[in-house]
């Protein structure tokens, strides 16, 4: 009889740790299905520049958790998700358009153009928004084709 709340217990979690693996091929998030490490994606066009998220200022999109640096962020991107959420699910636009591949980003290497997030990879040397810049246009229309592979089906 003691084994029932246990067992009720891993139930509970489980439908928790199976929406963070669903939401893997759209949203970059963490196991928790935290989006980007927690950066505000409101900031990136109110303020031009990346942010941290609060845990205190959470909403749940899609699924996936998203952090914001203020309550007005919040509730700007309550009214209008698709406005704010970047290309690609959040995964790096450079990768998505030379490979076609998922590759996590740096949250503070982005672009903001034509009113649309990207994403980069930016480590051990290697900014792929410097190479994203040099062939921008062939690359985002590989890209959004690209994406049409991963991108979730609702």
């Amino acid at each position: 009889m003691r084994a029932l709340p246990l067992v009720f217990l891993a139930l509970l979690s489980y439908p928790a740790a199976l929406r963070a693996q669903d939401l893997l091929p759209f949203f970059n998030v963490n196991e928790k299905g935290l989006w980007v490490e927690g950066y505000d994606p409101v900031a990136y066009f109110t303020q031009h520049k990346a942010l941290l998220g609060s845990p205190q200022i959470a909403l749940t999109h899609k699924g996936a958790t998203f952090l914001f640096s203020s309550t007005a962020h919040r509730d700007l991107f309550q009214r209008e998700p698709d406005r704010y959420l970047p290309q690609y699910g959040g995964w790096c636009a450079f990768a998505m358009g030379d490979s076609g591949k998922k590759v996590e980003v740096d949250p503070e290497t982005f672009k903001v153009n034509e009113g649309k997030l990207y994403l980069f990879y930016n480590a051990f040397f290697n900014n792929t928004r410097t190479s994203w810049n040099e062939d921008e246009l062939r690359l985002r229309a590989k890209a959004d084709r690209n994406w049409t592979a991963h991108k979730h089906k609702p």
